[in-house]
């Protein structure tokens, strides 16, 4: 709800080019309490006006002469800085009504003025135009807030990364396509993907005697393929000698703050000679 003290502080434009008008009309807002009430005789003036102060209701006659109240309406919608177009017209033509209206005007008062419903009108536009006012300024309060959690998010995840990477003997991410971003350790050559021999052996190829097992080794990669999280998946290799060595790897996939899948990382230990 709107407050009435926010009512009646509300900043409010007429624009008439009969001074008769803007009297009457700055009489009667005076008399319900309005303080911020000016007035102009100069349709030209408007946007200017407007730009500088913000108004939250204009109050614009149609039938003036040089610049009338159409061409008014069609020059506020050049700033920018105010998507709600806050104008009450004023016409004493039926036929204007509608046309206002479709020009972007969001209601209207008739002339000659009936007291009671140019009250009612300009306090419901501006109860409508303050909660508006309110909802923007709601909006980009969250969109700071989403800024700021977005920021904290990326700052934990990097620490994550380095945390993860050196409390394990290997880590891998990929993208959302599935190519590899960053690897360290024997991941690729897990999978088949790429061979490269340990400090201390030989090189070894992809196929069956490369010391991996196969069957170890095709699940572990349908679990990356499928994007799957997995806990701790137990991976063997026999060395040359007939002994094994024994790695432990995890895989978790990666999203966005809005929930959309960006990648897949995954770290490793080796058990073998730990306890």
């Amino acid at each position: 709800m709107i407050a009435e003290n926010e009512i009646l502080a509300a900043k409010i434009l007429i624009v008439d080019d009969q001074h008769a008008n803007i009297l009457l009309l700055q009489q009667l807002l005076d008399d319900a309490g309005f303080t911020g009430v000016t007035a102009t005789t100069e349709p030209q003036q408007v946007c200017e006006l407007h730009r500088d102060n913000g108004y939250d209701l204009i109050l614009l006659d149609l039938q003036m002469p040089e610049m009338d109240g159409f061409q008014v309406i069609e020059a506020l919608k050049t700033n920018s800085a105010d998507s709600y177009l806050p104008v009450i017209v004023l016409t004493a033509q039926p036929g204007h009504k509608l046309r206002a209206l479709l020009a972007g005007a969001k209601d209207f008062i008739a002339k000659p003025f009936d007291l009671v419903e140019v009250r009612t009108r300009i306090r419901n536009m501006l109860e409508v135009r303050l909660l508006y006012r309110k909802l923007e300024v709601y909006n980009q309060s969250l969109e700071r807030l989403v800024e700021q959690r977005t920021a904290q998010l990326r700052e934990s995840e990097a620490r994550f990364r380095s945390l993860t990477e050196l409390a394990s003997d290997w880590y891998w991410e990929q993208d959302e396509a599935g190519a590899f971003t960053k690897v360290s350790g024997p991941v690729l050559e897990m999978l088949g993907i790429r061979v490269e021999p340990f400090a201390d052996e030989p090189a070894a190829d992809s196929g069956s005697d490369s010391g991996w097992d196969e069957a170890e080794r095709a699940i572990f990669r349908a679990k990356i393929e499928a994007r799957e999280p997995f806990l701790d998946f137990v991976f063997s290799r026999r060395n040359a000698d007939g002994t094994f060595r024994r790695f432990q790897v995890s895989g978790e996939p990666m999203f966005s703050h809005d929930c959309r899948l960006i990648g897949y990382r995954g770290i490793g230990v080796e058990l073998t000679g730990k306890r």
